[in-house]
């Protein structure tokens, strides 16, 4: 089964998206980088931590009123994307799972390092030394470091409600340990122990090392989809997990350096841990212990909560196709998207491999401040743009000034960190940017808010911006021929019907079966128990599968779990994007006869695509009739018999019912010829309309005609034409209604 679309089941609750974000910044933020922080600036270094917290508490609050509002798998990379379109959303893609990446190899190193620590401390065994492969040397640090990441990777394969809860207990534990650190070392602390601060530069420079330690946060945003009510406690998760850890960084920072005599951190010797060595002077051995304990933990919940983050990230690329939806595969059991989770492993255990930890950290810094950056303008575009739908349930203070801040002083801390690492995020900067336009842009649809924005009003804005959007607005026109299945035995017919359309425009099959439910069954419980509702449901989306390829078309598979199919195809329709939807029709099977809508549709919306919808008596396209009198849906008639026509080779006849046989003849060769069906039969019959349609379709072996341009009141009134004609030929017949805007009044009353 793949995912495409599919919403993940909402396991995670909200201690437990506390925990992914306090879990990811704690760890190398205590337990990794304070010693190296305090060598290199001092008493700033307690700076350098406020600081970093003050740049990602600004982000924080964009953060979470993005993801109030958009509450989807893919966190700032969605919010990104959807705002300043797939180019943009291609950077922030890139960058965020890289970034995710890097960041989880750098915990893991740090994992290996403590347990080196553990081994050099109580075995006298030690993991530095290691195998030289090329540049490369392989150290017993970095090979438990594979194995460790290897676990994690395979922890998030089985699914997120484990992942969760393994993040509750971790946090918890990690937290009683730094508090009794905090509470013992604040009783030993000097303020003449503090070592002198090393000037502004140092400590922008440090602030740029750790802030690797605030990444967690906005990890949040990219479970969003999976978090029970996301618009209370999103912004609980995201903004509490930024305060709670910059108050842990700087009171351990403080502890650290006025506990200690000065010069004791910077004269450790190289493979012992600074927290660890001041935790030995202040608790004694049972403390030393407890914090390698918590060290573990902490890079351990660092690198779990980084690896579920950045697998969700890609994820959501390849349900926007800025990668391979293919990556979007489902696993049947667990319910995770199994293949981009490896895919984030394999990148993982690749850089634990090839890169120095500083290098993972600073490298992780840099990308996710140009992530942060572009988070913060991604606000301001969906607050000015005023687009539609955007509705977040909290609001940042002070807006603007706050978005302003958050973005420009994520740009400027970039400054600051070593040139080589710069270059080195700059080139994956660059290289997503030619990936969207090498790739991507020719396979995904969003045009993103700011180009839409700068569309609309293109007579009023320059032309260098109005061309510059027009360069790069996406161009993946693929057409997509979506098919709601929910009965094997009308499943063949109508995915022969789509892969035929689609062969001949050259595009992809969306299979979509719905699994209906009680209204008293709750969405998230039917979906973890889908068997249940109905057994092997999976089957349906493989025959389709089968009968796809026959044709040699794409074809994608997802199972939507709805109260009401009808409603389901709609929502499907509009978020897979598709150009035209085919659909089965039996007895009532619509609110309004012979529409494709339902009444609440009628009034309220637009169709989202175009539709046809086949009865159950087969698909028999030798002979195709196509009922004329102009208009938009029998437009949709003529071109899906054209279609049809290529692939099989159908004799099309057309046909306009007219008491003046002339006018009906001029009025059919000039509609035909301007649709492509010059040499098709021309047929005009007087009198009943119903009856004439009825007579010709006896001599056919199929009817597409277009749903009745009638309105809904003149509908319930007097009948529909269409559906008299369903019900009395015996031939198979397919209705087309075409997507396109109409009024109120065109609703109820009709042309």
């Amino acid at each position: 089964m793949s995912a495409g679309d599919e919403e993940l089941a909402k396991d995670l609750g909200p201690l437990a998206a506390l925990t992914i974000g306090v879990g990811t910044m704690i760890g190398a933020g205590i337990f990794v980088l304070p010693g190296d922080a305090i060598t290199d600036a001092g008493s700033f270094a307690v700076i350098s931590f406020v600081l970093g917290g003050a740049i990602a508490l600004l982000t924080a609050f964009s953060a979470s009123e993005l993801g109030t509002a958009m509450p989807r798998s893919g966190g700032a990379y969605y919010y990104v994307n959807r705002a300043l379109g797939p180019l943009f959303g291609s950077v922030a893609g890139w960058a965020n799972w890289l970034g995710l990446a890097f960041a989880s190899a750098f915990y893991m190193v740090g994992f290996g390092q403590y347990i080196a620590n553990i081994l050099a401390t109580y075995t006298g065994v030690s993991l530095y030394g290691g195998l030289g492969l090329g540049p490369l040397v392989l150290t017993g640090v970095k090979v438990v470091a594979l194995v460790g990441g290897a676990l994690f990777v395979a922890i998030n394969y089985v699914g997120a409600k484990e992942t969760g809860k393994l993040q509750n207990i971790i946090v918890v534990i990690l937290v009683a340990i730094l508090a009794v650190f905090t509470v013992v070392g604040s009783t030993r602390a000097d303020p003449a122990n503090l070592p002198a601060g090393k000037g502004i530069g140092p400590m922008l420079t440090t602030t740029g090392l750790i802030f690797v330690s605030y990444l967690g946060f906005v990890q949040i945003t990219s479970v969003a989809e999976e978090i029970k009510e996301p618009g209370k406690n999103l912004p609980r998760a995201v903004i509490g997990s930024v305060v709670i850890v910059t108050a842990i960084y700087a009171l351990v920072l403080v502890v650290m350096s006025a506990a200690v005599e000065q010069g004791f951190i910077a004269d450790l010797p190289a493979g012992q841990i600074a927290v660890v060595e001041v935790g030995r002077l202040l608790l004694g051995p049972v403390g030393a212990i407890a914090l390698l304990i918590g060290g573990l933990l902490a890079t351990a919940s660092s690198a779990n909560a980084s690896i579920l983050a950045s697998s969700r990230i890609n994820f959501a690329m390849g349900r926007d196709r800025i990668l391979s939806p293919e990556i979007n595969e489902v696993h049947p059991n667990y319910g995770t998207p199994y293949r981009a989770i490896a895919i984030t492993g394999a990148l993982i255990l690749v850089f634990i491999v090839a890169a120095p930890i500083e290098t993972l950290a600073t490298l992780g810094s840099v990308l996710h401040l140009v992530i942060y950056g572009l988070l913060n303008i991604a606000l301001i575009v969906m607050r000015e743009a005023d687009v539609e739908g955007y509705e977040p349930s909290y609001t940042v203070p002070l807006y603007p000034i706050t978005p302003i801040l958050g973005c420009l002083l994520s740009f400027a801390l970039i400054v600051f960190i070593a040139p080589l690492v710069i270059a080195l995020g700059g080139v994956v900067v660059l290289g997503a940017m030619l990936w969207y336009l090498v790739y991507a842009r020719s396979r995904t649809t969003e045009a993103g808010a700011l180009t839409e924005y700068i569309l609309e009003r293109s007579e009023d804005l320059p032309k260098s911006a109005v061309s510059a959007a027009t360069s790069v607005q996406p161009d993946g026109g693929e057409f997509r021929v979506m098919v709601p299945l929910a009965n094997p035995r009308t499943e063949k017919t109508l995915i022969t019907v789509a892969s035929a359309v689609a062969k001949q425009r050259g595009g992809t099959v969306d299979a979509v079966h719905i699994v209906t439910v009680p209204d008293q069954t709750s969405l998230e419980y039917a979906a973890n128990h889908l068997d249940d509702h109905e057994k092997d449901y999976h089957e349906v989306l493989d025959a389709a599968k089968r009968d796809a390829e026959t044709f040699g078309v794409p074809i994608e598979t997802h199972t939507i779990v709805s109260h009401q199919s009808f409603d389901g195809i709609f929502d499907a329709a509009r978020r897979h994007k598709a150009d035209l939807v085919v659909m089965g029709r039996g007895a009532d099977a619509h609110g309004s006869p012979g529409r494709v809508e339902s009444k609440i549709d009628e009034l309220a919306m637009d169709l989202p695509s175009d539709f046809l919808v086949l009865d159950d008596r087969g698909f028999a396209p030798e002979r195709i009739l196509v009922p004329t009198a102009g208009g938009p849906d029998s437009e949709l008639s003529a071109e899906i018999a054209a279609l049809l026509r290529q692939e099989y080779g159908s004799e099309v006849t057309l046909l306009n019912v007219n008491d003046d046989v002339a006018a009906g003849e001029a009025f059919l060769e000039e509609w035909a010829t301007e649709r492509g069906l010059a040499d098709a039969e021309l047929r005009v019959e007087s009198g009943d309309v119903e009856t004439a349609i009825r007579n010709v379709a006896s001599e056919h072996s199929m009817v597409i005609i277009g749903a009745t341009e009638r309105g809904l009141l003149s509908r319930l009134v007097r009948g529909s034409l269409v559906l008299d004609v369903v019900d009395e030929v015996d031939c198979p017949v397919m209705l087309a209604e075409k997507a396109r805007p109409r009024g109120l009044l065109e609703r109820l009353l009709g042309k």
